[in-house]
């Protein structure tokens, strides 16, 4: 074990630097006192007697104040060690459990710690429970990622065996086919290379003048057939909203709000909306679909997640929809959020900085 490679432990040393400052306290009471009785009395009083100078019994008295100022020292010292100790000692035993893999250890704090003691538990405790969330996110993620490419990788495998067992003609129906699957994988898989690089800080963006108004007008047109088919009539009110922006990743954004919308709210009214507010460029969707319970809102940009596992996945949903709105918002150093609402339906809403365009000044 490599324990106090660089000195004693800190009850010990707390306890000798109260004994060390106990001594030093009396060394220079000491030493002033030998310098009175000595030099100065005398000069003082150059008539005293003997019996008024300094006797054996004051050096008796003398170290028995030092004896006893000791050990009174070396009580404090050793107490309020453990009061310091005691705290860190419950730290390092949780740090230890969570380095085998424990992530639900957690520090508990002595009673009678100091503030400091408790910020330090409270802190350490936080940072435990971020550590357990991050952990028990990393499983899902990893068990959600390989379901959601194995179906695709199935399918796309059957077809080609097909192919090979002679069960399918060759086609250009076949052949589409087998591009579209290939290109859901694709899909999925850039989908999280932009959730890698976001959660990296690494999402690299090429900001440009932009107008949400444009952008979202663009999207709604690239999407105006899955729309129609989706029996969704959609409404706009889209006011400038100019700021700068990746207008690739913008429009990216937008249109997974949308597909969101057509996949979850089929045959409702949509609302597309954008404007400018104080400091800040604003897009926002309002469907009338379904909804989400108040769960759901605080889970929707979560990874993976959907309201009907099963419902989102057939209809070609993967679960990175919301997140990767958020990751390119947050990445515009933006928010995208749920709006709480009474009426029924979801309403999404990006935020974003409204920065002027070093051009314009």
């Amino acid at each position: 074990m490599h324990r106090e490679r660089g000195g004693g432990s800190l009850n010990s040393r707390i306890t000798l630097a109260m004994v060390g400052l106990t001594l030093t306290a009396f060394a220079v009471v000491y030493v002033g006192m030998m310098a009175y009785f000595f030099v100065i009395y005398e000069w003082l009083y150059p008539q005293a007697t003997p019996d008024e100078s300094w006797r054996l019994g004051d050096t008796v008295m003398v170290g028995l104040v030092l004896g006893v100022g000791l050990l009174t020292a070396s009580l404090i010292g050793w107490r309020l060690a453990r009061r310091i100790i005691a705290p860190l000692k419950t730290v390092a035993a949780a740090a230890r459990r969570i380095a085998t893999g424990d992530f639900s250890a957690r520090a508990d704090l002595p009673p009678g710690s100091f503030g400091e003691a408790r910020d330090l538990v409270a802190d350490f405790n936080r940072m435990a429970e971020r550590l357990q969330q991050a952990e028990t996110e990393l499983a899902y993620s990893n068990s959600a990622i390989a379901h959601e490419l194995r179906t695709p990788l199935t399918i796309l495998r059957g077809r080609l065996q097909g192919l090979l067992d002679g069960v399918f003609e060759p086609g250009p129906q076949v052949y589409r086919r087998l591009i579209a699957h290939v290109d859901d994988l694709s899909g999925i898989v850039e989908e999280l290379r932009t959730l890698a690089l976001s959660n990296a800080g690494q999402l690299d963006l090429a900001l440009t003048p932009v107008d949400l108004a444009a952008e979202a007008g663009a999207a709604l047109s690239t999407l105006e057939a899955e729309l129609a088919a989706a029996g969704i009539a959609v409404t706009r009110s889209l006011d400038p909203a100019a700021t700068l922006a990746d207008r690739a990743r913008l429009r990216q954004a937008f249109v997974a709000v949308l597909e969101n919308a057509c996949r979850y709210a089929p045959r409702a009214p949509v609302h597309v909306e954008t404007c400018a507010e104080g400091e800040e460029v604003v897009f926002r969707c309002t469907d009338g679909g379904p909804g989400l319970s108040e769960e759901g809102r605080a889970r929707a940009f979560d990874r993976f997640w959907r309201a009907d596992a099963s419902r989102g996945r057939s209809l070609g949903g993967s679960g990175l929809g919301l997140p990767i709105v958020r990751a390119i918002a947050r990445a515009h150093d933006g928010e995208a959020r749920i709006l709480t609402s009474d009426a029924p339906g979801l309403a999404v809403e990006i935020r974003l900085p409204r920065r002027t365009s070093p051009l314009s000044g």
